[in-house]
């Protein structure tokens, strides 16, 4: 499994990377739109929907991607949605948190299926954004996941249950911790105050993202960082959610040794359209 993990990562490093740096935009345009797609392609199985109508929703995602890339949405200022996406993942996450997997399963297909193909269409249009503003300001975004997530399980498994008894989601994700989302928010905020002192223009196009937050000062900076790591925790809840009323372990089998690509970009979805939000306001 291990190996399996560490190949994977690997390959997909070795296709992100250079398609991330790369000039031409292209490479980096086709490659996001075709691994939302495999996140369509799960997401209607999680709802119960067959191969034929699973294939069409990936289908169906790429042609929106592309729509989107080339009647010119990636690079036309769209604060507008990333309100209207952002209230989106915040209502949905007040509802779903505490109503649980029941009032999710409650809901007709076609409303589940819409949502979320809704919502990973203006996940890959946020990404669009951010590496067309700046490499920096991309992997700015991307590394506030990964480090949250990196401090999240190495909290949780050093220090959970030793403050807090009650679980974080016991009916939803049983080792999530409290601890662990106090970790994450440390370690993003640690990284944010360091990435921020080096930054050398926060307002510039290359500037990280805790540069244009810490532009609009200290508190600024500090409310925006934990709400985005508490969305990446929402973001990653959520995906356990529809999988516990899927009645499946992981969203998929596409990336092998770490389940399906959902399971990968979970805490993404939520935080890409939001960053875009709190930096364009």
């Amino acid at each position: 499994m291990l190996k399996q993990r560490i190949f994977t990562a690997i390959v997909l490093l070795a296709l992100f990377v250079p398609a991330v740096v790369a000039s031409n935009t292209l490479f980096f345009v086709l490659l996001t739109a075709v691994l939302i797609s495999a996140g369509g392609w799960e997401w209607a199985r999680l709802n119960g929907m067959g191969g034929a109508a699973s294939l069409a929703t990936a289908l169906f995602c790429f042609c929106i991607c592309c729509t989107l890339w080339f009647t010119g949405a990636g690079s036309t200022t769209l604060p507008w949605l990333w309100v209207a996406v952002g209230a989106s993942w915040v209502a949905v996450a007040l509802w779903l948190l505490r109503a649980g997997v029941r009032a999710w399963i409650a809901q007709p297909r076609a409303f589940r299926w819409s949502g979320g193909v809704t919502l990973l269409c203006a996940a890959w249009l946020a990404l669009v954004q951010l590496r067309l503003v700046g490499v920096d300001f991309l992997f700015s975004v991307l590394l506030l996941v990964w480090v949250a997530d990196v401090f999240a399980y190495f909290f949780g498994r050093a220090l959970g249950g030793r403050f807090f008894t009650q679980k974080l989601a016991p009916q939803i994700s049983p080792g999530k911790t409290w601890e662990g989302v106090i970790g994450a928010m440390v370690g993003v905020l640690c990284m944010a105050f360091v990435w921020r002192a080096f930054d050398a223009d926060g307002i510039t196009p290359g500037g990280s993202v805790f540069g244009r937050l810490g532009s609009r000062g200290l508190l600024f900076l500090v409310v925006s960082v934990v709400f985005l790591t508490t969305m990446g925790v929402v973001g990653d809840l959520l995906e356990s959610l529809f999988k516990r009323a899927a009645g499946v372990k992981d969203s998929g089998v596409l990336l092998p040794g770490h389940g399906g690509v959902l399971d990968r970009i979970d805490a993404l979805l939520p935080v890409l359209p939001l960053a875009m939000l709190l930096c364009s306001s």
